[in-house]
């Protein structure tokens, strides 16, 4: 009896327990599974850039959670001078010190190449501790709130900087960096547009819940970073890269001692100096695509905090201030990610043609703003700023990977980014200075993009005309 029960297989209440079981787990495991094959996908797991496209991902959706708790606290919560005057405390007491701390950001990781996944890891870790931090001071909105948005601040742009320098060494076969960083982003972009709702639901419990999500999301990226390939701390055939080299020199890559036919060579011939590489050694178009990039970005900051101030005055046309800032923000998104997968789509041809194109796109639309300033057109310049910016950005990319030397193109990365987050901080500084009227504030913004245009397209163009001297990309 015993044997013919051994072939009966489980009774029906275990079937059923299983069922159900497979039933609740199945939507996980499937989404985990759809995730997975879509950032391993065209060789992205092998060479290792797969995770580090989840490794991103969780970073957006970290930085989202504590994005909504602080805006709860400082701009929300309170009426609009108050708040105003705690976003202009929010900037001096990060901002300003940050505009100090990002130069120091780039060649501080230039000297720990060899630890990238350790940085990433620690620029996790120290975000997953702040948010702890934090979460006892968000509610009363006190002062000691300020220096720890300013750590996850540095600790966010830091991250930012070797998650540049190191997805050039996890490119697949046959993969420009632009898609690569194309991916990277759009995974950034997803992330935050699922951890939004979910970071305003938290924040609904109480206004800490957003910052125990947090850190719990960066906790598990801390994990995620020391699971990157080991190739990501090598620092093989790299060399420091300048923004500018010296005056009156003609600059060349700084070579090392070697030794040929039992005898050592030398750096310096004549009597001249080494002469460390800088970004002009490359031609015009980085330095004219970084300007116009600066542009973008002074415009993104400065779009973030006038149109806050703003919309929560005078919203848009039967609008609360709520659904109008949600408006300008969605419309911001959109643009970014269509802007992010044009650039893959475009493949990176003719950057400093894009690049010069996405400007003049942009400083029209701001132009046109300003004229017929109206709902429709604040919601026009939103997405087309989010669109012109992220185009931008992935043309730089293009240009750097096409036209700096392999020896320097990790530090070129870190120092260009970091100048790009200073631009940032400049345009909010004049977003959160400026009176609140809406034809003045798109004249500034039309105004931001000519400063860019006048000292990038023209010589945009020309690199264009004369070609590449290193036609690197595919």
């Amino acid at each position: 009896m015993a044997a013919a029960r051994s072939h009966d297989g489980p009774g029906p209440l275990r079937r059923t327990g299983r069922t159900i079981g497979h039933a609740l787990h199945a939507p996980f495991t499937g989404t985990a599974k759809g995730i997975r094959k879509a950032t391993h996908a065209h060789g992205a797991g092998e060479s290792g850039l797969g995770k580090l496209i989840e490794l991103h991902a969780v970073n957006g959706a970290g930085d989202v959670m504590i994005t909504v708790a602080l805006a709860s606290t400082v701009f929300f919560s309170v009426p609009t001078d108050e708040a105003r005057g705690r976003v202009a405390l929010y900037l001096a007491v990060t901002m300003a010190p940050f505009t100090l701390l990002a130069p120091v950001i780039g060649p501080l990781l230039d000297r720990l190449p060899h630890g990238r996944r350790a940085a990433m890891a620690g620029a996790m870790l120290a975000r997953a501790v702040l948010a702890l931090t934090m979460s006892g001071a968000v509610a009363t909105g006190g002062l000691e709130l300020y220096p720890a948005a300013l750590g996850v601040l540095v600790a966010s742009r830091a991250y930012g900087v070797v998650r540049s320098a190191v997805v050039p060494r996890l490119l697949p076969p046959r993969f420009s960096l632009v898609k690569a960083n194309s991916r990277v982003t759009l995974a950034g972009l997803l992330a935050t547009g699922v951890a939004a709702p979910i970071g305003a639901g938290l924040q609904t419990i109480g206004a800490p819940w957003p910052l125990y999500g947090a850190c719990l999301i960066f906790t598990g990226g801390t994990v995620l970073a020391f699971t990157l390939p080991h190739k990501v701390d090598s620092a093989k055939g790299e060399r420091r890269a300048q923004l500018v080299e010296p005056h009156g020199h003609q600059p060349s890559v700084r070579s090392r001692p070697s030794v040929a036919n039992g005898k050592k060579g030398r750096a310096r011939t004549n009597g001249e100096k080494e002469k460390r590489p800088g970004l002009r050694t490359v031609g015009p178009s980085v330095l004219h695509g970084l300007q116009a990039n600066a542009a973008h970005r002074a415009l993104s900051g400065f779009l973030i905090f006038f149109l806050a101030f703003l919309l929560r005055v005078h919203p848009l046309a039967g609008q609360s201030a709520a659904v109008s800032l949600g408006i300008v923000g969605v419309a911001a998104g959109v643009g970014n990610a269509l802007g992010t997968a044009m650039g893959s789509w475009l493949r990176a041809r003719g950057p400093e043609v894009i690049i010069a194109s996405v400007l003049g796109l942009a400083l029209g639309v701001a132009v046109l703003a300003a004229v017929f300033f109206s709902t429709v057109m604040v919601a026009a310049l939103s997405a087309v700023a989010g669109f012109t910016q992220a185009l931008s950005k992935l043309s730089l990319d293009a240009t750097i990977q096409r036209d700096v030397p392999e020896e320097v193109r990790t530090s070129a990365f870190a120092r260009s980014e970091t100048l790009l987050q200073m631009a940032w901080v400049v345009g909010g500084g004049i977003g959160i200075a400026l009176p609140l009227n809406g034809v003045l504030g798109m004249s500034v913004a039309a105004g931001i993009l000519a400063l860019g245009a006048a000292a990038s397209v023209r010589g945009l163009l020309s690199a264009a005309r004369r070609g590449s001297p290193h036609p690197r990309v595919a």
